[in-house]
């Protein structure tokens, strides 16, 4: 479980990928979020695909995309039998779960580049609600922590003879409380003591609160984000320039 969803985790890096602006990164997420929507094709898709997982290789997270994409392969699976069973339409059905494929690996590849400083930093920039930035970025914060308080618990109560891999799937289910109880207490737990260190930090008490950093573009950042906008354009003419001869 840790190591597939490590694909929603930042780590450090030192690729130039890591070392763009996070508004650039961002871009770059948005653009192939759009690309992938605007998709009417498989091949369009895996061409959405191919282009994030080049990206990928150049930030050195490959192999971190890769555990997003084994992730997603379920939830994936699952809406193609949706689909399929509603449709009948094979080729619709697969592509609307390549689709979920393409839209989440481009989601993941932001946070797995991207600090939570930083995107908190850049989620303040758009004059968004602070308290709504704030709880947005502690959960972020929080979900590494969360799963390794459930890897903890789990192995605590298999040695103590909680069988999760045997039975059906309700038994499954069942045997899955003992996990989640303590691991809704310790979430509870934690939030209480964060919000006694924002009191005693005083959160709240200045309506504009400054920032140490401030973000300024540099030339590479303009050219990266001026070749995305590029790419996204020719993606998008290219793929409705196809489709006016059939309309036709």
């Amino acid at each position: 479980m840790m190591w597939l969803s490590g694909g929603f985790i930042f780590r450090s890096g030192n690729s130039r990928f890591h070392r763009l602006d996070p508004r650039v990164k961002l871009l770059i997420s948005i653009l192939t979020f759009a690309t992938a929507l605007i998709a009417r094709y498989i091949y369009e898709i895996g061409l959405v695909v191919a282009f994030i997982l080049v990206v990928a290789a150049a930030a050195t997270v490959l192999t971190r995309i890769a555990r997003t994409m084994a992730l997603t392969a379920t939830f994936s699976a699952f809406i193609f039998v949706v689909n399929f069973l509603f449709t009948r339409n094979l080729e619709s059905s697969s592509l609307y779960a390549f689709r979920f494929v393409a839209i989440v690996v481009s989601t993941s590849l932001f946070f797995v580049t991207t600090t939570p400083d930083e995107l908190e930093r850049v989620m303040k920039m758009f004059r968004l609600p602070r308290d709504v930035v704030f709880a947005f970025v502690t959960a972020v914060r929080f979900v590494p922590v969360m799963m390794l308080d459930a890897l903890q618990i789990m192995d605590a109560q298999k040695s103590r003879g909680l069988e999760l891999d045997k039975g059906n799937i309700l038994r499954r289910a069942r045997n899955m409380i003992p996990i989640l109880i303590p691991l809704v207490v310790n979430a509870v737990v934690r939030s209480g003591e964060l919000a006694e260190a924002m009191e005693s930090r005083a959160y709240g008490a200045s309506e504009r609160p400054t920032s140490l950093v401030e973000y300024r573009a540099k030339r590479v950042d303009k050219v990266v984000a001026l070749a995305a906008v590029v790419v996204f354009l020719l993606a998008a003419y290219s793929f409705y320039s196809l489709l006016a001869p059939i309309a036709l």
